[in-house]
């Protein structure tokens, strides 16, 4: 009869101390809506002067998700051969395709030259970059105009000297990060 009196204290001991252990170990902290839009808004800021670097140093790539063309058409697209490249001096256009062979070997074209004029401004309030630079390649002039959110989301409108314009949208990396497949030169 003492075995067991202990046993029971013992255990009732051992419960006791286990859930004092679980409850001092429940993470029931909840934000309010307040605190839950101050910290999103802070993860945005860094992310905006993340951006800042990156775009300043003009080492980037947008992989592009979808292509849009003048009339508001969209389509899903390949991102290792759909992108903007710029790597300090140099750029490249690309548009290309999993399943042709256009002229640059995977489905479409390649634009490779000089990054011309480049100016950025940025936005504090809608923590947004906008960007316009200029590409002098072998396929012609082309004036790029992109918009690059706090979240990485970028939009690039190219245009030349024709009446089209076409607007890869996806995200930016850097270049090191980067999956592209660049294809051959066009012309």
């Amino acid at each position: 009869m003492k075995t067991m009196k202990i046993n029971m204290l013992s255990l009732f001991w051992i419960l006791g101390f286990f859930w004092i252990s679980l409850d001092s170990n429940s993470q029931d902290i909840k934000l309010s809506r307040q605190e839950l839009k101050e910290m999103r808004r802070a993860q945005a800021f860094a992310n905006f002067n993340a951006l800042d670097s990156l775009l300043n140093g003009k080492r980037f790539v947008l992989e592009a998700d979808y292509l849009q063309n003048k009339y508001g058409n969209r389509i899903p697209v390949s991102q290792d051969l759909n992108f903007v490249k710029v790597d300090e001096s140099t750029g490249i256009l690309q548009t290309g395709s999993n399943f042709g062979m256009g002229y640059n070997g995977v489905g479409g074209v390649t634009a490779e030259g000089s990054v011309g004029s480049w100016k950025i401004n940025k936005d504090y309030k809608k923590l947004t970059y906008n960007l316009k630079f200029s590409l002098f390649t072998n396929l012609g002039n082309f004036d790029i105009f992109m918009i690059v959110t706090s979240d990485n989301h970028a939009m690039a409108t190219i245009s030349g000297l024709g009446p089209g314009k076409l607007t890869w949208e996806g995200h930016l990396v850097t270049i090191n990060n980067s999956r592209v497949f660049k294809g051959q030169n066009t012309i």
